[in-house]
């Protein structure tokens, strides 16, 4: 769509509210897409009959005014963002089946110019009332809206980690933080943020399950198929993925899944030892493996004896605004693979908490930019985060971050090999330095 005049775009909220101002801007609008309506109709016509060209064309068109009356002609009510998108469906299902009845039910005596008049101006009539209807709608959600929660993985991880973490979430920068209860400093970090809790009550503490590195929580000799021979668990994401392809009754998928519900319940009750807590339970995982099929089913199963009310979904709405050079980086660093893959994860999650009344986060943002969630990315995901809705059975928005201090150990002595690069990545620093600037 061709771009309307920047002194359109920069108008204040309150002449954007002037009724002669919006009736400009709703023709300004009206114009674009008839020229975009004109232009894909031409277009089309050279490789299809008219016939079918007109409808794609319509399309074409019905995009182009549901962006800009979203974008231009209804700012107050939207804020600039889009319009929910069964209103752009609505506004092409009725203007399609209007203008294809119409004709026909337009009795023969009327004259010709009224024909006309009406064969005109009822689509610009309907799709003013659907358009307004859809403004309407808009600043009603705006009006529900929450700010997202900024949370922080890996509490435990090292006194680095701690370190960040107790900082921002004692400046009030940090929301909340997940526990990682093998971690090598977990004892220091869970005891500093639970007094920090006495004085800021909504801090919220949850449980990083871990299944691809560091110490197992359960016996070694109940789960032998999950270690090696330190210890130390050893499956990947990866691993765990592909055990989630096997049948259900495969004989090693259901050996080691009774070996990993033994982890679980192991790592629940030392997180439950470290916080002195036996309330219900929120969780989320190191890697995001909770996700997993095989894992998240095992959780589910044991929700309702372990109390587990909430699980972290990972559903993330790109951001916009962002330079092309950031999505590059995003495809180069496999953000967008994981995005993809972590996307049809969620949402088979989701299905199965929603029918358990297990509730998650209603917004996420952390995994395109994943390890990178400072500067244009960050502020691009806190504004997107912020512009969404509030939902049935969903929790704030949750934009995640990794702040770190620079790391003092060698992570891999304690049996964290996959964290060792990224915690002491400078990367750490510049997440803890931009949440406290965000």
């Amino acid at each position: 769509m061709r771009q309307l005049p920047l002194r359109f775009i920069h108008t204040s909220n309150r002449s954007l509210a002037n009724p002669i101002t919006r009736i400009s801007l709703y023709g300004l609008v009206g114009i674009v897409a008839a020229i975009v309506h004109a232009g894909v109709l031409l277009g089309l016509g050279l490789l299809m009959p008219l016939w079918a060209a007109n409808p794609l064309a319509f399309l074409a068109a019905s995009i182009a005014g549901y962006l800009g009356h979203a974008r231009f002609t209804f700012r107050p009510e939207t804020g600039g963002q889009r319009f929910a998108r069964r209103w752009l469906v609505i506004q092409y299902v009725v203007n399609l089946s209007v203008c294809g009845v119409l004709p026909l039910v337009l009795p023969a005596a009327v004259p010709n110019m009224v024909r006309v008049g009406i064969l005109v101006f009822t689509p610009t009539v309907l799709n003013a009332l659907i358009w307004s209807k859809a403004a309407r709608f808009s600043a009603k959600q705006r009006r529900r809206k929450q700010q997202p929660r900024i949370h922080a993985d890996d509490l435990g991880l090292s006194e680095a980690t701690n370190n960040a973490i107790l900082q921002l979430a004692s400046a009030g920068k940090l929301d909340g933080a997940s526990v990682l209860v093998q971690g090598p400093a977990v004892s220091q970090g869970v005891a500093a943020l639970k007094a920090l809790q006495a004085e800021r009550p909504d801090l919220q503490l949850c449980l990083h399950l871990c299944l691809t590195e560091g110490p197992c929580a359960a016996l070694a000799s109940a789960i032998p198929d999950l270690i090696n021979q330190d210890g130390y668990l050893k499956l990947s994401f990866g691993a765990w993925l592909s055990l989630s392809l096997l049948p259900p009754m495969h004989p090693r998928r259901q050996r080691i899944s009774r070996q990993l519900h033994e982890e679980v319940l192991a790592q629940i009750a030392r997180y439950r030892l470290l916080c002195s807590d036996d309330a219900p339970l929120h969780l989320d995982g190191h890697q995001h493996v909770h996700l997993v099929p095989v894992v998240h089913d095992c959780l589910v199963r044991v929700s309702r004896d372990q109390k587990i009310t909430w699980m972290r979904n990972t559903s993330e709405s790109f951001p916009t605004g962002l330079a092309l050079r950031w999505w590059w980086d995003a495809i180069r660093q496999a953000g967008l693979l994981k995005w993809i893959v972590l996307e049809v994860l969620s949402r088979r999650a989701q299905r199965k908490q929603q029918r358990l009344g297990i509730a998650s986060n209603g917004g996420f943002a952390g995994v395109l930019f994943t390890g990178q969630m400072a500067g244009p990315p960050l502020r691009a995901a806190h504004q997107t985060l912020s512009a969404l809705p509030a939902r049935a059975n969903r929790t704030q928005p949750i934009l995640l971050a990794h702040p770190g201090a620079p790391l003092s150990r060698n992570l891999m002595d304690a049996g964290f090999s996959v964290s060792q690069p990224f915690a002491a990545s400078p990367w750490r620093q510049r997440e803890w330095q931009a949440l406290q600037e965000l």
